[in-house]
């Protein structure tokens, strides 16, 4: 009676409380007539009549449940408790049947279309169930009953599967795949995760309902094994939704069901003598399921250990399957790192894991991949203001790309998706974010590469000459900008990570650290030991030995390492302002090094120079800084030992440079303060300050450290040489200082020049004269630095007898702007300043009071008259002009690589002294050097 109006109700969708009320007493019913029907004769009586007649009662109603309830679920989906109350009745109702009901139900019907049907519906109600849980979490009893009763359902739909739709003329493909598509959903669903829940609640539930998951997998696996030769249809499809299986946390699970993947290989290279489509799925799936929070070492040690055994039971795929193997695992390594990091405040790591991601998808030709990583590691630059880095990764992907019409293969990230179709569009539109990009992170010359590239595209290819305008407009502002804007050299840090406490990717390596501008040591460190809370600072520099290495502590080692300059052909040997020249010490570098100082052989406690070594570790990164990175991972060091004497002689190189470099800067801009020149030259030429050359004199020049290292004179008489070139841009050096002191410094200032008429004295006297004269500017007579390496070997020695001669071609007049004359003539002012060598004038007269020469053409003539002490009065012949090159042309000159040519004296014979030193400047001098 109650069945015909329950079905009437469900189909009309009207009076759910009604509805509800009559499966309530159904129910009931069912139950008590079941209690009635257990008892000893009733049980034994198979012919009972009422019990039979509740068999039928029970069939119809799940007829019309399982037929009405599923479109009703899906329709009641926001009604909350109504969806519960069918839920539970459904699931009450399954309770009641055993293996003969089920039987009973599926011989039922008519025909074979029918039954697929109803197992269609099924499978979908059951999945969606399954997926949109009607239980709280917390309801734990109601979740396990419904899952227990979905079990039993899903095995007894199985066995229905395998007799009635495997054969070859009735196999239904979409009908298993929806059966395994269910399978592996029940048996990943939150509710059956134990791990997940306290270790009282697990022992409950497998006391009382046992692990559901290894049922249903063993199921799956056995489902797998019955399908024979129509395993082929199921991949790639399947191969995502069984990975999802074997990486659930449950060991014996993942023991039973890695085989499958085996299997699926050898149905695949059986047909098609390969795997790749099983491979390319696999490396696809994996990516999404490990980010997602599945997978660990153990599923990586399984899945390694049981395939590679199954591979080599069979010898044609032994070497295929061995090379598979190892790219999952590899795969899975960077993954599990990947995911250890990536919600880390500090964001550090997780650029450095994407990038191991992105170089593997590189190496395996997994362009998609590849490209999905390099957006992610664009986000996390550009989130942190790394703006260069950022600029580096877009080029990667721009650098995929063809300046042609063809359509997009890749898929496209970000912004740039929507209106871009072309290769070229798309090229284009990345290139203006990377120009931005090095703009922000003051990278000018490269975005000066990408303009280029871009104006070459807008006036050869697509003549687009609007285009070409702005980006010509934007090229020549980024020029400006080198010229004109301040750029702080970035500071590099040497990081050690040792210790097994650390991640794969960090664990005993070391790592060469960009700083960002005026980032101070203090805080590099703090920023990297954040992520490490329990790391121990390592104070040494030295590399640590195996039991630091080898325990399982962490141990952080830093320290700040020097760019190691390449040598740039293009500018070698070239007068260049030292904006530009500046960039290139300090960028595009791969080496590295750091000098560490110690004593060697008897202490002498009065000159340290003696026995002060140095130990130059040379540090080779993978790859450029700047890069995609802040930092790259060290490939090689070597470690060489730098003598006392050759550390004498880099010391004074690097001084004279600084010397070079301020005056350079002073003469490109005359409104720089004063004060960096006046602290660099009073610390050099003040005896009170002042040291170096007498220290080095008593020990490298005594008679008998030649003796007792022969070996070293040619390096003996470099320094020499290197202390004689000191005087003139020291001289110099004091003629700008004198031009640019104020009264109240005046003092100061001549008391510098006091003690440098006495340093010059006394250097010209031993080691010779040495004259500069500067390589100008062909256009403007500008003075440049010279681009040069700390490469001295050009420089003559003080014994050698030879003039120095330079040609300087007529300065071509520079066309007309549009700029006021006034400004111009400021700017040719500005540019006009040079340095060369002066006469040895009357003492009477200060450097800073110089005669100036009255026009341009005596000014930059290179005859140039005897200029040292006790000079003779002869002429030297006249230069030869030479409109072609502003190199010099006679022969056998050899510009210092300071930037200037100029002429070597001999120190042969004592030169005359200057006139008599005031007593009180020689009082002074004597009581300070004592």
């Amino acid at each position: 009676t109650a069945v015909p109006i329950l079905q009437e109700l469900i189909e009309k969708g009207e009076e759910e409380d009604a509805c509800i009320e009559l499966l309530s007493n159904i129910l009931e019913v069912l139950y008590k007539t079941q209690k009635h029907g257990t008892g000893k004769g009733r049980h034994k009586d198979p012919g009972n009549t009422e019990l039979v007649k509740v068999k039928k009662h029970i069939q119809l109603i799940l007829e019309r449940l399982l037929h009405t309830v599923n479109r009703r679920v899906i329709i009641l989906d926001r009604e909350n408790t109504l969806r519960t109350h069918y839920v539970a009745c459904m699931a009450a109702i399954l309770s009641q049947l055993d293996k003969d009901h089920y039987s009973s139900y599926i011989k039922a019907f008519p025909s074979r279309p029918e039954l697929m049907d109803f197992l269609m519906e099924t499978f979908i109600l059951f999945k969606d169930l399954i997926g949109k849980t009607v239980y709280p979490s917390d309801w734990m009893v109601m979740n396990m009953v419904q899952n227990r009763e979905f079990l039993r359902a899903i095995n007894q739909f199985a066995v229905t599967l395998t007799e009635m739709f495997l054969s070859n003329s009735s196999f239904e493909l979409q009908l298993w795949n929806n059966y395994f598509h269910l399978a592996v959903a029940f048996l990943t669903q939150d509710s059956l995760q134990l791990e997940n829940f306290s270790q009282a609640k697990r022992n409950s539930i497998l006391a009382k309902y046992g692990d559901m998951r290894a049922t249903i997998g063993a199921c799956i696996r056995d489902m797998w094994y019955n399908l024979g030769h129509h395993k082929i249809e199921f991949i790639p499809g399947m191969v995502g939704p069984i990975l999802e299986m074997t990486l659930v946390p449950e060991p014996e699970l993942r023991k039973s069901t890695i085989p499958i993947f085996f299997d699926m290989m050898l149905c695949e290279y059986q047909l098609t003598e390969s795997f790749s489509r099983f491979e390319e799925e696999i490396l696809h799936k994996l990516d999404s399921e490990v980010e997602g929070g599945r997978g660990d070492e153990q599923y990586k040690q399984l899945f390694e250990s049981i395939l590679l055994s199954c591979c080599r039971k069979h010898p044609e795929l032994a070497k295929p399957g061995e090379n598979f193997i190892a790219l999952v695992t590899g795969l899975l390594e960077r993954l599990l790192d990947y995911r250890a990091v990536m919600n880390d405040e500090n964001k550090t790591y997780s650029m450095s894991c994407t990038v191991n991601l992105l170089n593997f998808y590189k190496e395996i030709d997994r362009q998609a991949m590849y490209i999905r990583y390099l957006y992610k590691l664009k986000d996390l630059h550009v989130s942190y203001e790394n703006y260069t880095e950022g600029a580096y990764t877009l080029l990667l992907h721009a650098r995929l790309l063809k300046w042609s019409d063809e359509a997009n293969t890749a898929p496209m990230q970000g912004l740039h998706s929507p209106n871009l179709h072309t290769q070229r569009q798309l090229k284009e539109a990345l290139y203006n974010q990377i120009i931005n990009y090095f703009d922000q992170g003051k990278m000018w010359e490269e975005a000066i590469h990408i303009c280029k590239e871009l104006a070459e595209q807008y006036e050869s290819e697509v003549f687009d000459y609007e285009m070409l305008s702005d980006i010509l407009q934007r090229e020549a502002k980024f020029y400006e900008k080198i010229l004109k804007v301040l750029r702080p050299s970035p500071d590099y840090f040497a990081v050690g990570y040792y210790g097994q406490g650390f991640p794969t990717f960090l664990r005993n390596k070391v790592f060469i650290y960009r700083g960002k501008e005026y980032e101070r040591r203090e805080d590099f460190e703090m920023q990297l030991l954040s992520p490490f809370p329990n790391a121990e600072k390592l104070k040494s520099t030295s590399p640590p030995g195996q039991d630091i290495t080898g325990s399982p502590g962490q141990y952080i080692q830093c320290f700040t390492v020097q760019p190691v300059e390449e040598a740039k052909v293009r500018v070698k040997d070239r007068s260049i302002p030292e904006q530009i020249t500046n960039f290139y010490k300090g960028n595009h570098v791969q080496k590295f090094s750091y000098s560490r100082p110690f004593k060697k052989g008897p202490k002498d406690p009065d000159n340290e120079f003696a026995t002060m070594w140095i130990e130059r570790t040379t540090f080779v990164t993978a790859y450029p800084l700047p890069g995609i990175l802040r930092w790259f991972v060290v490939t090689s060091t070597t470690t060489t030992i730098i003598s006392p004497l050759e550390n004498a002689i880099e010391t004074m190189m690097k001084t004279n440079e600084k010397i070079m470099s301020e005056i350079n800067r002073h003469q490109n801009d005359p409104s720089l303060p004063i004060n960096p020149l006046s602290m660099l030259l009073n610390g050099i030429v003040d005896p009170a300050v002042m040291g170096g050359f007498a220290k080095y004199e008593t020990a490298f020049f005594q008679e008998s450290y030649l003796q007792e290292h022969p070996e070293d004179k040619g390096n003996i008489e470099k320094l020499k040489d290197l202390i004689a070139w000191q005087i003139p841009l020291l001289a110099e050096g004091i003629r700008i200082h004198g031009r640019k002191v104020t009264e109240d410094l005046r003092p100061f200032h001549e008391r510098m020049e006091q003690c440098f008429v006495q340093l010059r004295t006394k250097v010209e006297s031993q080691y010779g004269v040495r004259e500069m004269i500067c390589f100008e500017d062909r256009r403007s007579g500008r003075p440049r630095s010279m681009a040069w390496g700390a490469n001295w070997d050009q420089l003559s020695h003080a014994g050698e007898r030879q003039v120095l001669t330079e040609t300087t071609p007529t300065p071509k007049p520079a066309p007309r702007t549009s700029e006021s004359e006034d400004h111009r003539n400021e700017r040719k002012e500005n540019r006009s300043s040079s340095f060369f060598g002066y006469r040895w004038q009357d003492p009477r007269h200060s450097i800073s009071e110089l005669p100036e020469p009255k026009d341009e053409k005596q000014r930059f003539s290179c005859n140039m008259s005897d200029s040292s002490l006790g000079s003779s009065n002869k002429k030297q012949p006249s230069p030869r002009r030479d409109s072609t090159s502003a190199q010099p042309s006679t022969p056998g000159l050899s510009p210092s690589p300071t930037g200037f040519g100029g002429r070597v004296k001999s120190a042969s014979k004592a030169l005359p002294l200057p006139r008599k030193i005031s007593p009180t400047v020689y009082e002074t001098f004597l009581e300070q050097s004592d």
